[in-house]
């Protein structure tokens, strides 16, 4: 064995010893891939970014009861359960927990137990041979009538499919990526470094292991890109980097194309989506709306009403969402002022949506229509601006 192959192993097994070497290597080469489950996934920026945009509608939806016409129902005792579910979280705490775990899991199980609303986990179902869905948690049976199944439904009819499940290995491949980069510049993007001596490496000389040990104590030292150490060496001694074998275009490259995917299993194209957030947010919103929150909206709608109300009501449980709460006020001026000329709603509602008080008066309830403001459904105003004319002209021409 030659002095260099000596000297190499010598100096492995010191900075081995300190975990340092071991650590670094284990995290971004020899052990990369990650596991992706409920507690990290959110770690991906593009993941965590989708969930907030689709959740986020999802919890600013007003929740209301209607009866079979439509008509809604004031002051329903379900509302309160939905606005105030449990001791733990607010109303929109648990639809937005509910719609992140739908999203990810493809399942949630929301539990409604006497006037208090809950999320089960661990929940084990099974059909029976009248194809009835029994449910279980610890081994201790649950009512149907206590419990809800909402699934997103892929193929299978008594379980759904979630990111987790769908988009398991692209995850998983990204989340690997995202970490090689970020362990890399936490440790200032360098990996090791190769201390070279032309003298003879004695491991019983204790004057050359403490130099060797005050060299590796300086250039552990190095913790971050910005850190300068100089390391005035004897004659025999000199210090290179290694070069770190982590491409970074290439895992930029792997991360532009394959993180774009993840939105695919939340049902949106991010690419377009993306697009319109930045050319008009407004149907951005929309887009996001029709592709991926209103198919979930109309899921929870149907689960929470039988949970509510049974399956012979004729109540439902509502999800009314305003979409003009995620456009800029500029927009909503201009949709405000339009609507209201074109007859569609009145002064006050509009006033209502742009954050003003309403004033509450007859002419601000009223619902107007042309450029002359005139009021819909009075007669003489529109007969009136039919004739034309003012009335001493008018007048004049009956004397006459």
């Amino acid at each position: 064995m030659g002095l260099r192959d000596r000297f190499s192993n010598f100096l492995l097994k010191q900075v081995e010893k300190r975990g340092w070497f071991e650590d670094i290597f284990n995290n971004t080469i020899r052990y990369g891939g990650r596991y992706v489950n409920d507690e990290n996934i959110l770690e991906s920026s593009d993941v965590y970014e989708l969930l907030q945009d689709i959740s986020n509608q999802l919890m600013l939806a007003d929740v209301v009861v209607e009866d079979a016409e439509g008509n809604e129902i004031k002051h329903h005792p379900a509302l309160k359960t939905v606005r105030n579910p449990n001791n733990y979280l607010t109303g929109s705490e648990f639809i937005k927990l509910m719609t992140n775990t739908y999203l990810l899991q493809g399942e949630v199980f929301p539990v409604l137990d006497m006037d208090q609303l809950h999320l089960a986990n661990n929940v084990y179902t099974e059909l029976d041979e009248r194809l009835v869905e029994h449910f279980s948690i610890g081994g201790e049976t649950i009512p149907s009538f206590m419990i809800q199944h909402v699934k997103n439904i892929g193929t299978n009819h008594i379980k759904g499919v979630g990111i987790l499940e769908l988009g398991k290995n692209t995850l998983e491949g990204v989340m690997s990526a995202e970490k090689v980069l970020t362990d890399k510049y936490s440790k200032g993007g360098l990996l090791a470094y190769l201390l070279k001596l032309d003298a003879h490496i004695n491991p019983q000389n204790a004057a050359q292991s403490k130099l060797i040990k005050a060299i590796l104590d300086q250039l552990e030292a190095i913790d971050e890109s910005r850190s300068v150490k100089m390391i005035p060496l004897g004659k025999g001694y000199s210090i290179e980097s290694m070069k770190s074998p982590i491409e970074d275009e290439k895992i930029l490259a792997y991360l532009n194309v394959y993180k774009k995917d993840l939105g695919k299993f939340l049902g949106i194209n991010v690419d377009t989506y993306t697009a319109l957030t930045k050319s008009d947010l407004e149907k951005a919103m929309m887009y996001l709306h029709n592709k991926a929150v209103k198919p979930i909206m109309k899921n929870f709608e149907d689960h929470l009403s039988l949970l509510f109300f049974g399956r012979n009501s004729d109540k439902r449980i509502k999800f009314k969402i305003n979409i003009l709460d995620f456009v800029p006020y500029s927009t909503k001026t201009n949709i405000g002022y339009n609507i209201v000329r074109t007859g569609i709603t009145s002064p006050d509602n509009v006033a209502k949506m742009l954050g003003f008080p309403e004033q509450n008066t007859p002419e601000t309830q009223a619902i107007y229509i042309s450029n002359d403001l005139s009021k819909i459904g009075e007669k003489k105003a529109t007969d009136d601006s039919l004739k034309g004319g003012d009335d001493s002209e008018k007048k004049g021409n009956a004397e006459s």
